[in-house]
């Protein structure tokens, strides 16, 4: 049913999550992947009884995740009515990606001075695990890997206040970066990560930030002409 968890999303969480995660951190995980395999569809009502029967959670692990949702633009609360998923904007794509954009290349300058063999060799590991998760259809772990490979990046870059800064922003754009894969191929994408982290390797910082504003603001254009509209930056 739309609007809410399917029942194999409740195991998934009572089975394995639960030993690692904070109940509202795994009702979170839950809650985004729905949101970005369209489960949870744009508008849809995030009615915590219901969430919280599918999550076989107690209501107020739900309510603190719907919370958080909210934090990162992907939950909006509407007065008398409750918290419903986050309408996709052109607006909103571009103020995150305009945040990104701010925030992304100066973490990866940062992370080219500093890269050693062993972050090329842990970016190189993620690219291939990443390759590997898309090639077999599994497009949750694509995620997860695609996601550590960039902020390994910038966890490189020793700066733990850029990477929490960057986080936000990132979660909001996953829901949108998903509408850009039919844009670009596979092979595609990989080269420009790999090109990216050949820069940092190499401390190329000034390749390394132009290679990644590149990057993502193809995404952003290639999401934008796919919700009707013009190219949000420049290339």
């Amino acid at each position: 049913m739309r609007g809410t968890m399917p029942a194999v999303k409740r195991t998934a969480v009572a089975q394995g999550k639960r030993r690692h995660q904070t109940m509202a951190e795994a009702a979170v995980a839950e809650l985004q992947e729905g949101i970005l395999t369209g489960e949870l569809p744009p508008g849809s009502p995030l009615r915590l009884e219901e969430l919280a029967r599918s999550l076989g959670m107690s209501i107020s692990p739900v309510r603190e995740a719907v919370r958080q949702l909210e934090g990162l633009g992907l939950a909006v609360h509407v007065p008398h009515r409750g918290a419903r998923v986050s309408e996709l904007a052109i607006d909103d794509l571009h103020d995150a990606y305009e945040a990104r954009l701010a925030l992304e290349p100066l973490a990866v300058r940062r992370a080219a001075v500093r890269f050693t063999d062993e972050d090329a060799e842990r970016g190189r590991a993620l690219l291939e695990d990443y390759a590997a998760a898309h090639r077999r259809g599994d497009q949750r772990a694509a995620r997860r890997f695609h996601a550590d490979f960039h902020l390994s990046l910038y966890a490189a870059s020793g700066s733990d206040w850029l990477v929490r800064l960057i986080r936000p922003a990132w979660e909001n754009c996953e829901r949108y970066r998903a509408l850009s894969l039919a844009g670009r191929s596979l092979r595609q994408r990989r080269e420009e990560h790999e090109a990216i982290l050949a820069a940092c390797a190499r401390h190329d910082q000034d390749q390394a930030a132009e290679l990644l504003r590149r990057h993502l603001s193809l995404t952003a254009n290639l999401v934008a002409r796919r919700m009707g509209a013009g190219d949000l930056f420049e290339l």
